[in-house]
């Protein structure tokens, strides 16, 4: 955060508020499954889960309807004291509360919850609305009441500065050249008319090979979430957050890999990763490996492939009620891959992920820029 925020920071008022005078529980009635959803519904359903903004699936019939009188919600994960606003009907699976703000500003709504979230210990796998309800929490305040004209200002600043740094660290990278190559653009092409004789089957355990790794003398409770002294190797376990990595160990007596695939053996989400970055197994969860001597993968075909076996282990059907088991079951899974001349083309994965990759960094720059424009005149009227 530059000077300028600190210090506007530090000439504000501040007052307390129950959150319980802010938003209004709702009741639930329609409680979907896993086994509910699908990508070919529109309607997004929330879960409890902290990445993908909550989004765990969709839906055709959502319970909850944002309209010109409700255009906003709140969802809060009871399990993982994440918080997600949806302007668009939708609807919750378990272990999710349903929130209606008083306020409909996106921006003040940010600022709010994020102090919420602060407020509420994290217990770990266990419900916090019990706690959360009865938080109270400190907001900018003028004559009395909320400052909500401060805290929007404040956001889109901070917002305009965050995607300033985004837009340098593009260009510095190299990543602001989104241009596609005839290769690229051709790739699209071809996978637009794709059909069955494009794809070949292959078995998991006949390309890649469980990477065996020394069992670590840590349990994740006892290890920081933050780099910190000789605690810098990320380790790997069944969580889906941050593709697993949410602890560190010391990099003495662990098996250190990279450019690998991960998997979870117990979980409620079975998704694999591709890890670039070096790292470790701690639990619950396994690494694999290309290995055939021949056509070893780049990142981008690692990540093409990754994207297949998530087509047979990532489904709704998997839970801790119904597990999908580890790599004695994940090896014999059978993957589609895209063929030429009878054999894996590579050279289309390769210039498939090149230029969906482009195609990110094109929609991140857009954002960016359509993002600064926009907030220009809110900071300048401050």
């Amino acid at each position: 955060m530059n000077a300028s925020l600190n210090e506007k920071l530090r000439k504000v008022k501040w007052g307390k508020y129950k959150t319980s005078a802010l938003f209004e529980p709702q009741k639930i009635t329609k409680m979907l499954s896993k086994e509910d959803l699908s990508d070919k519904f529109c309607f997004p359903a929330y879960s409890s889960e902290s990445t993908n903004n909550g989004i765990i699936g969709y839906t055709d019939s959502p319970e909850f309807i944002c309209n010109e009188e409700h255009p906003i919600f709140v969802t809060f994960g009871d399990h993982t004291r994440s918080f997600n606003i949806a302007t668009k009907s939708f609807s919750v699976l378990d272990n999710v509360k349903v929130l209606l703000p008083s306020i409909h500003n996106i921006r003040c709504l940010l600022w709010i919850i994020t102090a919420w979230q602060k407020k509420i210990p994290n217990l770990g796998y266990a419900r916090h609305w019990k706690i959360a309800k009865n938080c109270v929490v400190e907001l900018p305040t003028k004559d009395g009441k909320i400052d909500f004209d401060f805290m929007e200002s404040f956001i889109a600043e901070l917002e305009t500065q965050q995607i300033a740094e985004l837009s340098a660290y593009l260009k510095v990278s190299g990543f602001d050249n989104y241009e596609l190559s005839d290769e690229e653009l051709n790739a699209l092409q071809k996978f637009a008319k794709f059909d069955n004789d494009n794809w070949g089957t292959y078995t998991v355990g006949n390309l890649f090979e469980k990477i065996p790794t020394k069992k670590l003398p840590y349990k994740a409770k006892e290890l920081p979430k933050q780099p910190t002294d000789d605690y810098v190797l990320p380790c790997l376990t069944s969580s889906f957050q941050n593709q697993g990595l949410n602890y560190y160990a010391p990099k003495t007596g662990a098996t250190v890999i990279n450019n690998v695939i991960s998997l979870p053996s117990n979980s409620d989400v079975y998704r694999a990763y591709y890890q670039s970055r070096d790292f470790t197994v701690l639990s619950d969860s396994y690494a694999i490996r290309w290995k055939l001597a021949e056509n070893k993968p780049t990142p981008n075909q690692y990540l093409f492939m990754t994207m297949c076996i998530n087509k047979v282990t990532d489904l709704p059907i998997y839970s801790y009620k119904n597990k999908l088991g580890g790599w004695n079951v994940v090896k014999n899974k059978n993957i589609r891959l895209p063929e030429k001349n009878g054999k894996i083309d590579f050279a289309f994965m390769e210039a498939f992920i090149s230029a969906m990759k482009k195609i990110v960094i094109a929609d991140v720059v857009d954002y960016s820029d359509a993002k600064i424009n926009a907030t220009k005149k809110v900071v300048s009227s401050e």
